[in-house]
């Protein structure tokens, strides 16, 4: 029960992170991001996968284990490099892009 929840929480907090450019002001988003490359830098993991019981072996994270899921083979490899090196930068320079150089104010906050 308490890995499903924790599934749950995770897959809702990483699509938040995918919408958040339209949604989140990039003042807030910035540094939650530069958190969460932080969190991959200092730890060399995400923390939530072991709540819910996904152990970071053989290049396996929560992206590859979802894409498994639905059927697909990605290369491992390749998925944790763009998730833990480029993914979090480029939300953040989406983020930028719409709301300070478009001029798209963010939905909630």
């Amino acid at each position: 029960m308490k890995a499903k929840f924790f599934f749950g929480l995770h897959l809702t907090v990483t699509l938040l992170a995918w919408v958040a450019p339209f949604l989140i002001s990039w003042k807030i988003l910035l540094p939650i991001y530069a958190l969460v490359l932080l969190q991959f830098a200092v730890f060399k993991r995400c923390l939530m996968n072991a709540q819910h019981g996904l152990p970071e072996q053989d290049d396996r994270i929560f992206y590859t284990d979802l894409l498994e899921s639905m059927g697909l083979q990605p290369n491992r490899r390749m998925v944790k490099v763009l998730v833990r090196r480029y993914l979090y930068p480029l939300l953040a320079a989406v983020a930028l892009a719409w709301q300070v150089v478009l001029q798209h104010p963010p939905i909630l906050v």
